[in-house]
Parts: C-alpha cells; structure tokens; sequence
C-alpha cells in the first residue's frame, strides 16, 4: 500500500486521485490537502497507519485548489437558508471560525443587507468604520482571525435601510469588489434568508464554488431547504452539504435527549436532493449567549466538542469543494526520497 491510495474519510476517494501531493521516505509521509484539516492530524495518522500497516510521521499542509474567484480571494462558499430564524448567521460565522482554526485565511462577508449582525457576533465595536485604501477600497475589520465586512459597518445600528432591490443589489456588488480582502482561501458569504435578489445577484454576477443550506428539523424549514437547494441547482452553484441547526436539546438536569423540533429533518432533506449532511447542532443555550456576547462558539473554545462539529463540517464542506475541482482526474505528486 502507498499513501496516495489512502482514500480521503471526507470525499471517498484516494488522495492520488483527488490530485493531493505526497512525499514520503521512511516512515515520515507529507501530504498537501486541498483542504485545511489541522485538527485532523491526529486521526488521519492512526488511520494511515492502519491503512500501511507501519508507523508514520505525517505532516500535513494545505493547498486550496485552483479557482476563477474574485481578485484576492481564491473561494466564495455562501451559507444560506430558505427561511429565516434558523441560525443561518450563528453557522456562517463559526464555519468562518473553524476554518481559521483548521489553517486558512478566511473572509466573512455579511450580504444581509437589511439585518446584517455579524459585527456583533465577532464582537466588533459599535461605531467602528472600515479604514479606506486609495480612496475607493474598504478594508475589511478583523475580529478573531477572520477578515470581515458588513453593511453594519457602514450605517448606524439604530438606522434601518430601506431600499428596493436594484439598490440592495448595487450594495453587496461594492461590498465585494470594493473590499480589500487579504488574499483569502475562503470566503464566506452569510446570505440573507429566502431566494430574493441578493441570491440572484451573487449566483449571476459573482463566481461562488459552493453553497451550505442550513436548517432546523421543522417540516416547514425542511420545504424552504429544498428550495434553496434547488435554486442554487438552477443557476449551476453546487450545493456542498446541508447544516442541521436545533436537532436535539439535552436536559441539562437528567441528560435526557429530547427532538423539539423533529427528528431526522436535515438527514431526510439531504438524502432527498443527494446532499451531504455536514453537521447537526443541538440546541444549546451557550451557542446563541456565545455569538450574542461577540465571542462565537468556536472562538471561545475552538477545541470544546460543539466547536468540533463546526470544525469537521467546515472541513467536510471544503474537502468537498476540493473533490469538486479535482473532478477526479488529477493523479498525486509523489515523490519518494532516498534514506541517507
């Protein structure tokens, strides 16, 4: 057995065949994954060397795949939902979060442009205004290690906007062209809710690699999902898995495990449309005070078990993404090295 016939635990394909590079002498093997997977070390060891029956030295490193992104940014995932109210917002910015923690440069785009909140999430200052680069650029704030942009960083919080949709259109074209994005692997777009013009608008007009649906088990949540999943269908944005929000609420007194809003929804919506389920979250109280307080899950405690669900759906998602640019022609680089 060799390395590149390792099959990837995210996409059921061989990394030679997903095009990964391998280098290995000895027992030391390094792999470039087409996505970030640094809390992934330490299974993908004991599975390699299961899989090579011998001991192994890995080291892993990330190297996104090649895209046709915006200047500066390598990938546009967007997150969204078919209605509101299921922590669509909470989900895009922890994903934002895990991928940082997993080894990318990761933008957070808030294109809810009349109830944007994802300043207040990263815990951004109120009142704090994006600095401006050569007179027509905004450069985006930074908060726990994401780049980010929002329409609440440019009006004030007590002021809603009230505008038809060419001008909402127009807004979140200049957020993202407009922005000086650090030379991301990801950036991630919180989309409003529903499939308005803000969805048409950046499926036409911006090259997006991939979307997540998220969604609560409810029966009326699980319709709005599919029609999400098929709008992205339509205009050719493949859909790189579901996100299953308020699956279960865990008593914190006898630990009883009860389903308030259904059960099995996001598996049943994913197996319908051919979809991966990335995650489900359970409905915990310290998710919603967390992203309230300005200090989402993952950045409070990026190693706690409800960051890791966010951790492995955001590196099942891109790993996704990464089968998708291989197509599953690229063979791996190997290069083995002659002991001394």
């Amino acid at each position: 057995m060799k390395p590149e016939q390792f099959t990837d635990p995210y996409v059921g394909k061989t990394w030679g065949d997903l095009g990964a590079r391998v280098l290995s002498s000895g027992n030391r093997v390094a792999v470039a994954l087409g996505y970030p997977a640094r809390g992934l070390k330490d299974r993908l060891t004991d599975s390699l060397q299961e899989f090579l029956g011998a001991p192994v030295d890995l080291e892993l490193s990330f190297s996104p795949p090649a895209s046709m992104g915006l200047e500066r940014v390598k990938h546009i995932i967007a997150v969204a939902s078919g209605k509101g109210g299921v922590g669509k917002s909470t989900t895009a910015v922890n994903l934002a979060l895990g991928l940082v923690h997993e080894g990318a440069k990761v933008g957070l785009l808030d294109a809810d442009i009349y109830g944007p909140s994802q300043g207040m999430m990263l815990g951004v200052k109120d009142g704090s205004r994006p600095e401006i680069a050569d007179e027509k650029f905004f450069k985006p704030i930074e908060a726990h290690g994401v780049q980010a942009m929002s329409m609440s960083f440019l009006t004030d919080d007590n002021t809603p906007v009230v505008w038809r949709g060419p001008m909402v259109s127009g807004a979140l074209q200049q957020l993202l062209n407009q922005s000086l994005w650090d030379d991301l692997d990801y950036l991630i777009v919180d989309m409003p809710p529903g499939t308005g013009d803000i969805q048409l608008t950046l499926s036409q007009q911006v090259p997006v690699s991939g979307a997540v649906i998220v969604t609560t088990p409810q029966d009326i949540a699980l319709l709005d999902a599919r029609k999400g999943i098929e709008m992205f269908r339509k205009v050719n944005i493949p859909v790189l898995g579901v996100v299953e929000n308020m699956s279960s609420y865990i008593c914190p007194s006898c630990g009883e495990a009860s389903s308030l809003f259904g059960q099995g929804g996001g598996a049943k919506i994913a197996s319908l449309t051919d979809t991966p389920l990335l995650a489900e979250l359970p409905l915990d109280i310290s998710i919603r005070e967390q992203a309230d307080g300005g200090t989402p899950t993952v950045a409070a405690d990026s190693t706690g078990s409800l960051a890791e669900i966010y951790r492995e759906a955001a590196r099942y998602m891109t790993a996704r993404l990464w089968e998708q640019a291989s197509s599953g022609g690229s063979q791996a680089i190997k290069i083995n090295l002659a002991e001394d």
